[in-house]
């Protein structure tokens, strides 16, 4: 096995200079639209002042009593008007009969002053609105530059840092596949943040020969001194094209995942969304997703958290900042408040290991095969803050253990002093080993418990960690 030339690439040329300057400058603008005007909920003096200034215009200037209002009793009618402007916003057009006798003893056109105050509040309150509608969507729009720019560092920093080169491996792996009839067009080596190697090349079967994916596979692995495997490979025989093939270490671990559910009232639409997915660098990841209420709403909300979740992680997004700029963009999308919450486990594949990420979820159970572990969250769910708290831990599991996760319709069932008492013994007395089989148990004991109709959508997810 040949190593001597292999190191790491210097890629800190031009290209490397050029994406740390775009998240440089992201970072910046992102600091300077959080620094302009924020929302406010109460009028400034100035803005006040202006209200009672269109009121003397439109009402005042025609009444002969306006130079002593406005005059030498001025600090009282300011204070009469602020009086007015409070019992508007408390009471609404009719106001509280303490304050509509003070205004019709101080002033002659009571009627007219309280109508075009009650006005020009409500203009000056939209403006407020629409206002803070902006500031609030301009906030949005930094955590999402902000968030950019870490993404962009955090790629390009993880793309210098796995390159490798190796000029004579190179051939020697070109001309020994050349030998059975495979031509290659381009080849890129590369060594993951865990030492993991991984080869990416674009190859085609010369005209008239017929090679096996096998056979490509296994030379390659000879030849470089590793073993390695397809990363997604259907086809058994090379393309007369060129197509991209991802040649990976073996995984050390496999996992399987098992789903039960049942809606409110035992309706077939569940507002619970969930999801198995396969990210770069050997990390599968398991989520499940509860809509705010139930039905066919709830399940939308879930559904569409769900959806966006596997885009952005099948595309390389590490899963906090995943759920960070989802979280942006519901709350920068919507006047009304909508939330999900999330419960996500990230499996690698080559370690064992799980991060576990919660946000407004129910308790996560972990079964090992001595014992029962609980992960709970106090985090508010995705869709309500743009400030944006995540509950993240990380555990390591051996072959044969299992990783639980419910949503609140599952747990809140059970009594609620012994709720998460109860279900650790359920998922700690249980002899089953396939991860669907233990869904179903688990539901079916609490639906048992209960012997109620469900009074919440139900789901429970199982993921098993298996070696080889």
């Amino acid at each position: 096995m040949e190593k001597a030339g292999m190191g790491q690439a210097g890629i800190s040329g031009p290209y490397a200079v050029q994406i740390g300057k775009l998240a440089d400058s992201l970072e910046h603008l992102s600091k300077v639209f959080l620094k302009l005007e924020r929302q406010k909920q109460v009028f400034t003096k100035d803005e006040l002042q202006e209200m009672f200034f269109q009121v003397e215009e439109s009402v005042c200037t025609k009444c002969d009593h306006m130079e002593r209002c406005w005059g030498e009793d001025y600090v009282h009618t300011y204070q009469l008007g602020y009086e007015v402007l409070h019992a508007i916003e408390e009471y609404g057009k009719e106001l509280n009969l303490e304050t509509k006798r003070k205004l019709q003893k101080k002033c002659v056109m009571a009627p007219k002053f309280q109508s075009a105050l009650i006005e020009v509040f409500h203009e000056a309150k939209q403006n407020m609105l629409w206002s803070n509608r902006l500031v609030k969507n301009r906030e949005g729009c930094a955590v999402q530059m902000d968030l950019f720019a870490q993404i962009i560092k955090s790629t390009a920093k993880e793309f210098e840092d796995s390159i490798l080169i190796d000029v004579r491996m190179e051939k020697k792996i070109r001309k020994r596949l050349q030998k059975i009839g495979v031509k290659v067009l381009d080849m890129t080596f590369l060594c993951t943040e865990r030492g993991k190697h991984e080869i990416h090349l674009n190859a085609k079967a010369v005209q008239d020969v017929g090679v096996e994916t096998k056979e490509m596979i296994q030379i390659i692995s000879r030849t470089y001194g590793r073993k390695f495997v397809f990363e997604e490979q259907s086809r058994t025989m090379l393309g007369k094209e060129y197509e991209p093939y991802v040649c990976i270490e073996p995984y050390q671990f496999h996992i399987m995942q098992g789903v039960a559910k049942i809606g409110k009232g035992r309706d077939t639409i569940s507002g619970d969304s969930f999801l198995e997915v396969a990210m770069p660098g050997g990390r599968v990841a398991s989520a499940l997703s509860d809509g705010m209420g139930s039905g066919r709403k709830a399940f939308q909300e879930s559904a569409m958290v769900v959806e966006l979740l596997e885009e952005l992680l099948t595309s390389g997004f590490p899963g906090e900042l995943a759920i960070q700029m989802i979280n942006t963009a519901l709350v920068m999308g919507r006047e009304e408040i909508h939330f999900s919450t999330v419960d996500m486990g990230i499996f690698d594949r080559y370690t064992g290991e799980c991060e576990f990420l919660k946000v407004g979820a129910s308790t996560t159970f972990i079964k090992y095969r001595n014992g029962v572990e609980r992960l709970s969250s106090t985090s508010l769910p995705i869709g309500v803050l743009h400030n944006l708290e995540i509950d993240m831990v990380k555990r390591t599991l051996r072959s044969g253990e299992f990783v639980v996760m419910m949503t609140d319709g599952v747990l809140d069932a059970l009594p609620v002093v012994e709720q998460e008492m109860l279900m650790e013994t359920i998922i700690g007395g249980m002899k089953l080993v396939n991860p669907k089989e233990m869904a179903q148990y688990i539901l079916d004991q609490v639906l048992a418990f209960t012997g109620e109709t469900p009074k919440d959508d139900m789901t429970v997810l199982v993921a098993g960690v298996w070696k080889g």
